[in-house]
């Protein structure tokens, strides 16, 4: 039996963690046991605990960690937090799960990868475009049809002007990337052309070791929410829109016909499309005598090529 601990309690946390460990839980009786929960506001634990079955609540993190004997721990909180608490768990040996972008500032995100480094304690980051379903099939099938030449993504947000987007946000369609294509050898950086005193959009065309070219098209205030993520080859094209879109679901088209879709039902969980469920359980299986994946390690060169774009901007601006 995995004891589980959860750290924070907002809405992302809930959306993200809470309710995939719950079904989790539910599914799995005798393998995880949901522990403790923990928020700075005691009512939020509370109530996290009535509603998905966590057995104690926190107000404090190192009461929790004192009084629970975790075998794990869930760590979901503000950026400028994420590496403190990460690096105080790798260091007390519980292995966890922390969020993206690994830290306010790249130094904090470098200090928590050395200290995963160094620690060698289990670890993984909360990168659930990695697991979701509906782009795993079409990678899957993208790679039975061919060597994939150019990766794409549209990400789309709705009055997004918070100057961290490219860092905080970016990093999702950044790391997707990367899941598919491979580690990026080169970026190259376009503000796109802009009304005065509008919110800046941008072009982030990248060049992967493997060879394959790829985009993302960022675009924060563009009157709707979508992520849509584009796989092209010789012959075929494989598109997926999740988690954020109109119609989330997947096509795929080969030699000039559309040989496969699947839309996703609008009573689906969205856990359960959004890959944090699968997220949930990799990582609670990991658990059992694997390693977790992705790690930070893993995930830091996105973060990494996030601040080096966000630097970019700056010093464009200050110029």
């Amino acid at each position: 039996m995995i004891r589980l601990g959860l750290i924070g309690c907002g809405a992302h946390s809930e959306s993200g963690h809470a309710i995939p460990l719950a079904r989790y839980k539910a599914a799995h009786p005798d393998e995880v046991l949901l522990a403790a929960v923990c928020d700075l506001q005691i009512e939020r634990a509370l109530d996290f605990s009535r509603k998905y079955g966590f057995l104690a609540a926190y107000r404090n993190v190192d009461d929790m960690l004192k009084q629970e004997n975790l075998d794990a721990c869930i760590a979901v909180v503000p950026p400028e937090n994420i590496s403190g608490l990460g690096i105080k768990l790798l260091n007390l040996g519980i292995p966890c799960v922390v969020e993206k972008p690994l830290g306010a500032l790249l130094a904090e995100a470098q200090a928590l990868r050395d200290s995963a480094a160094a620690t060698k304690t289990l670890n993984m980051v909360s990168v659930n475009r990695r697991f979701m379903p509906l782009l795993n099939r079409a990678i899957e099938r993208a790679r039975h049809a061919g060597p994939v030449r150019y990766v794409h993504c549209t990400l789309a947000r709705h009055t997004r002007q918070e100057p961290e987007f490219l860092w905080a946000t970016a990093v999702h369609a950044v790391d997707a990337l990367r899941y598919i294509a491979g580690p990026v050898a080169a970026f190259d950086l376009r503000t796109l052309k802009a009304p005065a005193g509008a919110t800046a959009w941008y072009a982030l065309d990248l060049q992967f070791e493997s060879g394959i070219s790829g985009r993302v098209d960022v675009l924060p205030t563009a009157g709707m929410v979508e992520e849509t993520y584009d796989l092209f080859g010789d012959g075929f094209r494989a598109s997926v829109t999740c988690p954020f879109g109109p119609q989330l679901g997947w096509r795929c088209f080969r030699d000039g016909r559309l040989i496969e879709a699947e839309n996703v039902p609008a009573e689906t969980p969205e856990d359960l499309v959004n890959g944090c469920y699968d997220e949930a359980t990799a990582f609670i299986e990991a658990l059992s005598g694997g390693t977790p994946k992705p790690g930070i390690a893993e995930v830091f060169p996105s973060v990494e090529l996030c601040f080096a774009i966000a630097r970019s901007v700056n010093a464009r601006a200050a110029r």
